[in-house]
């Protein structure tokens, strides 16, 4: 626990939102360091343990609702509307939705440091021209700077899940890629990675309805070859192609 709290830079004064509190044990050790902890749990059969765990901790306040279904403007009548940090131990199921929740908002995150299965944080910290290079990276990249900070073996949970975690952080790059339209963006890369086998230019036509050969003179254009896949462009380069398509066809 402390370890998590060492990883998300977590220091006197900070604000910490956590998402999913359960036992309290993460919350305990968030509550030695940081100014203020809100934890968002879901499970409402577990405030006794709460409340035996985190007793006369009067820096932590804990909300039973689900922040997947809270608008800005309510986490921000709980939180205020300063800057805060993110951090949790997510349910794999939730991880991304939870990630991209926060990257697009319009609240002030400072970073989110967040224990996901392995193959999860491997996807987000992904180099192009690999496998586990995909629309997850692109997603996550265009808002913040990603890194793995530790691996956790599966044997350090109990039970025992089937897989490998990992801690994940995330630090929050407000002006990244300033003026590009984020959600535009990423509907363009969600189409080149629809299906991995297809070439970039096959799948932006299947997507967009364009033209075939404009996709492939929007690519060409960008410094690829037209019949290039979605797996080698690093950001940059699609961040070219969709200048070179985007006025006209999408």
């Amino acid at each position: 626990m402390r370890a998590i709290v060492g990883d998300a830079g977590v220091k006197n004064g900070d604000t910490v939102v956590e998402i999913g509190v359960g036992a309290g044990g993460l919350t305990l050790a968030l509550s030695e360091v940081c100014g203020r902890v809100y934890g968002f749990e879901i499970d409402c059969g577990l405030k006794n343990i709460l409340g035996q765990t985190l007793k006369g901790r009067q820096n932590v306040e804990i909300i039973f609702r689900d922040v997947l279904e809270m608008s800005d403007a309510e986490l921000r009548e709980i939180i205020g509307g300063g800057s805060f940090r993110v951090v949790a131990n997510l349910p794999y199921y939730v991880a991304m939705p939870m990630i991209m929740r926060f990257l697009e908002s319009g609240l002030r995150v400072e970073s989110l440091t967040v224990m996901v299965q392995k193959e999860v944080a491997e996807r987000v910290c992904a180099r192009h021209n690999t496998k586990e290079y995909s629309s997850a990276t692109l997603a996550v990249k265009v808002y913040a700077d990603a890194k793995i900070t530790r691996i956790v073996g599966r044997n350090a949970f109990f039970p025992v899940p089937n897989v490998d975690s990992a801690l994940l952080r995330l630090d929050v790059v407000p002006d990244k890629y300033k003026g590009l339209d984020r959600a535009k963006f990423l509907k363009l890369t969600n189409a080149a990675f629809a299906m991995r086998r297809k070439t970039l230019a096959n799948n932006l036509t299947a997507a967009f309805g364009i033209d075939k050969a404009a996709a492939e003179s929007a690519i060409e254009n960008a410094g690829f070859a037209k019949n290039v896949r979605g797996e080698a462009l690093p950001i940059d380069g699609f961040i070219e192609v969709f200048k070179n398509l985007y006025a006209e066809n999408i």
